[in-house]
Formats: structure tokens, sequence, C-alpha cells
């Protein structure tokens, strides 16, 4: 890691020499500056991590360029320093955004903790504003085809009120990226936004982490623990595939969403009350699951309040390209590797099926970014499977296995129908023809297989 840099602000050379001396011994790169001048002015050519800065200076004083230099964009971790301070003074430096105040004389100790203490906050903020960053930047669907430009429609009417919202659609369609965008434009946005996985946690933790556990209250909670419904209170909780989620924990919720209130695991009779906006997200028919007898129909209908469906790459192709682009950047920027995609290249990743959907193109584009030399993805650079030159053993098979020779046969025909109008864009005049078959008899097979015309 390298070493944090400091300046030194002060009009006494003796605490100068002090400082730098306690702070070199230390590891810092250390440099002084004797007023507020040469402070802004050093700023201005250098970065630091974190300034000492003295409160009275000749000139302009300490309190004054506390302000310009809080102001500025990452500023450094400030820690005032005064021979005759007062509790009136700290306290408004503090309100002005200094991390610390620290009273002359210096002790080595109090200087060295402060410090350290500064600049490890300076790094939780600096690490929360990049994520933040990367989080709006994320926040945001790619693409204008007509499902999309919907899709932000319905978010637009939905994010500003409080009603519960079901979002619908395939793995890697980008649900979690919907409730988000949700959030980020609700009255909610200042509050926390929480998910929570109900597919990838244990049955028999699920409870605990919904609503959390008081110490003792099975083997292992050795302390309380807070749930993520008590964390996102006042905000929004994403309850991410919740058609994964067990009847009884399923009834636990439904309660919550009724009363807003709840107990933690071996906490009987402490009731905690929130405040909390459930998004819930599923790629699962929940009106099978219901007919099943796997999902509660009163908590679908309390979910259900607002349904939003995220539609499959496969019926945005015209998107991919935006996609791509965004992709590209992104990757680009973060591997400094400046990466272009051919014609060729590009037309072959708006025909493949992607099964996986934008999950599965930003993966593919980031790997292509890391493992191609050139500044351009050609068509032998994208993944076989990509070029269709691989059995799709997520798909394709899976739809063989276990099945009838006329199940089977049916699943080659619908792919092999649905490949040949991709290659003609569409086309099925032109896909007939290269079917070998008349073009009632090609309309009478979309019609049975649910092909669209323009796939």
């Amino acid at each position: 890691m390298s070493r944090a840099r400091i300046l030194v602000v002060d009009d006494e050379e003796g605490v100068r020499a002090s400082l730098m001396s306690i702070l070199r011994d230390e590891g810092y790169l250390v440099e002084t500056a004797e007023s507020g001048e040469k402070c802004l002015e050093l700023l201005g050519k250098n970065e630091y991590q974190a300034v000492f800065l003295d409160v009275w200076m000749p000139g302009r004083d300490g309190m004054e360029i506390l302000t310009e230099v809080t102001a500025r964009p990452g500023a450094p971790a400030v820690v005032m320093i005064s021979g005759h301070g007062t509790i009136e003074t700290a306290v408004k430096a503090a309100k002005m955004g200094a991390y610390d105040f620290i009273e002359k004389p210096l002790s080595l100790e109090k200087v060295t903790l402060t410090l350290r203490n500064a600049l490890k906050q300076r790094r939780l903020e600096e690490k929360n504003r990049l994520l933040k960053e990367e989080l709006s930047q994320d926040e945001t669907l790619v693409g204008n085809s007509p499902p999309i430009r919907r899709l932000r429609e319905e978010i637009a009417l939905a994010a500003p009120t409080h009603g519960r919202v079901l979002i619908l659609g395939e793995n890697g369609t980008g649900k979690e990226l919907v409730a988000r965008m949700i959030h980020s434009r609700s009255l909610r946005k200042e509050e926390p936004f929480v998910e929570v996985n109900c597919a990838a946690i244990p049955e028999e933790l699920i409870e605990s982490e919904l609503f959390g556990h008081m110490r003792g209250a099975f083997t292992g909670a050795v302390e309380n623990k807070r749930g993520k419904f008590d964390l996102a209170d006042g905000g929004t909780l994403l309850l991410d595939e919740i058609g994964d989620m067990s009847l009884r924990t399923q009834a636990k919720v439904l309660r919550v969403l009724q009363e807003q209130t709840f107990e933690p695991v071996g906490g009987a009779g402490t009731t905690r009350q929130v405040d909390v906006r459930v998004i819930a997200a599923t790629n699962k028919d929940l009106a099978q699951s219901i007919a099943r007898g796997e999902f509660r129909e009163d908590l679908y209908f309390r979910l259900n309040v607002i349904p939003l469906m995220v539609p499959p790459l496969r019926e945005r192709r015209e998107d991919i390209p935006a996609l791509t682009r965004h992709f590209l950047e992104r990757f680009g920027a973060e591997y400094a590797r400046r990466r272009e995609v051919s014609p060729e290249a590009l037309e072959t990743l708006k025909r493949y099926d992607w099964p996986g959907n934008v999950r599965e193109l930003r993966n593919t584009l980031e790997r292509m970014v890391i493992m191609t030399a050139k500044s351009e993805i050609r068509l032998e650079d994208l993944p076989a499977a990509v070029r269709g030159q691989e059995k799709d053993s997520s798909g394709a098979w899976e739809a063989y296995d276990g099945t009838s020779l006329k199940k089977a046969r049916a699943a080659f025909e619908r792919r092999f129908i649905t490949h040949k109008l991709q290659e003609v864009g569409g086309n099925v005049a032109r896909a007939a023809e290269l079917l070998g078959v008349e073009r009632s008899h090609l309309y009478r097979k979309l019609k049975a297989y649910g092909i669209k015309e323009g796939s």
C-alpha cells in the first residue's frame, strides 16, 4: 500500500518541524505550509490524504481555509490544531467538516492515533463514494427497444409511490437493477436499500436472516443480530427469488406485510415495528407454484400490487449494440483496455439467443476485454457457443433429456426453425425457402411452437 501524504499547516516553525518529525517516523510522507494561502497553493498542485491545520494564523485563519479545503472534490481529512482552543471552536470546526480537533502542546500518541483514525474514516468515505458512483451508473436500463421503453415508463410511475412491486423475469434479465431503479427514484431514496436472496440462504437460517435473532436463540447465536427487515426500516427491502421461500417463512413474511411488525427468532414477546417497502422478484411462474401448493395465494396478492415484467434479451435484440458499447466502455475503463467489436462479431452477438440474458452478455464481454489482445474483438474471438459452433448444453439437450423421440424431434425442429429465422432477420418467406417448405406450413409451425415471426 502506498504511503499516505500529509500536509502540516502552521505559522510556527517549531510546530511544523515537530509534527513533520513525528509523522515521518511513523512512515508518512510529509510536507509543510506556513500559511493558509500556501496551504491552498499546495492543495492545488498535489493530492494529500490528510491535513493538520492550525486555527489561528496571520492572514486567512484556519477556519476560513477549512471551508475551502472541505469543499474540494475528494477532500483530505482535516485535523484542526490550536494552542488555545475552546469547545465552541471545536464544535464549529466539526460542523464545517473537520475530522477532529486537538490542542497544543501536541502529544505523540494523540497525533498518531488521530491521524490513523482520520485516514481510516477517509478511506471508508471514499470507498462509499465510489460505490455510489458505480451504483448510479448501473442503475439505468440500457437500450431503447419498445419493451425497455415501456418498462422505464412503468418504473417512473411506480417508483414515487409506496406500492409493493413484484418483478418477474428470467435469470439474468436485470430484476435487481429494476428494484434499485425503483428505490433510487422513490421517496425513500435516502434510506437503506437491503437485498436478500431467498434461494441462497439455507431454510434453517432464512428466518434469522429476515427477522434477526436474540442471543441464545439457537446453537451458534452468541449475540443479538438484526434482520433484514430491521436493517431496511424506512427504506426498501428486495426479496429476491421469493418463489424459493418455504411456506413457513412465507406465512411470517405475510404477517409483516399485514402488520408491519415481527418478532426476532428467540424473542417471544419482543415485537419490532418497521416501515419497509417490499419489492419481490422471481423467475418462477407463481400461478403454477400456487396451483402446486408451493406458494401462498394470499402472499401473492399482497406482493403483486404492481407487477413488472423484465423482458429476456432475445426479445430485445435491437438493444444488444447499445448494451455492448455500455459494457465495453465500463470494462475498458476498469481494466485500462479499450476494445471495440467488429461488425461481423456484433451481428453474431445479435443473433445469439442469450439464455443467460444480459448477465451472460456482460460476462462474455468482460471475458473478451480481458482475453482479447487486439483492440478489435472479431468473430473468431467470440466463444464457440455464441458463434453457433457448440451445442448449448444448458438448453438444447435439456429439452431432449428423459423425453420421448417425438418430443425430442419437436424440440430440435423448434430450435432449427428459430435459427433459420434469425439468419434471415425474421423474414418468414425467405426462411420457408431455406427450409424447403410452403410458407403456410411454416406459419403453422410458428404458431404450434409459439415462435414469434421476428425471432
